[in-house]
């Protein structure tokens, strides 16, 4: 069983910059894929980025350039941060992991994000 829970969130103007953080507690295992989703009011939830346990990443098109994930796996924290925000980043971002070796996803609470002047 894995717990997540997100902190970082907040009000921003457009250009600024926020920093996610996810902390897990329970078992993180070598094969587990952890990224950010978010989901806009009255929108699907879409992946923003994901991370292995090797660091290698993946970026939604829409965030390549402006923002950047990052993994510590001896805390098992996964980190994203937010540069360059604009108003179509407004949205709840959601931690996540991804157990490949059962199928199973885990997610955190949401954080609320908002870029508004």
């Amino acid at each position: 069983q894995v717990q997540l829970v997100e902190s970082g969130g907040g009000l921003v103007q457009p250009g600024g910059s926020l920093r996610l953080s996810c902390t897990a507690s329970g078992s993180i295992l070598s094969l587990d894929i952890m990224g950010w989703y978010r989901q806009p009011a009255g929108k699907e939830r879409e992946v923003v980025a994901t991370i292995n346990i090797g660091g290698s990443t993946k970026y939604a098109d829409s965030v390549k350039g402006r923002f950047t994930i990052s993994r510590d796996n001896a805390k098992k924290m996964v980190y994203l941060q937010m540069n360059s925000l604009n108003v179509e980043d407004t949205a709840v971002y959601y931690c996540n992991v991804n157990r490949l070796l059962s199928g199973r996803n885990y997610w955190g609470q949401g954080t609320q994000v908002t870029v508004s002047s």
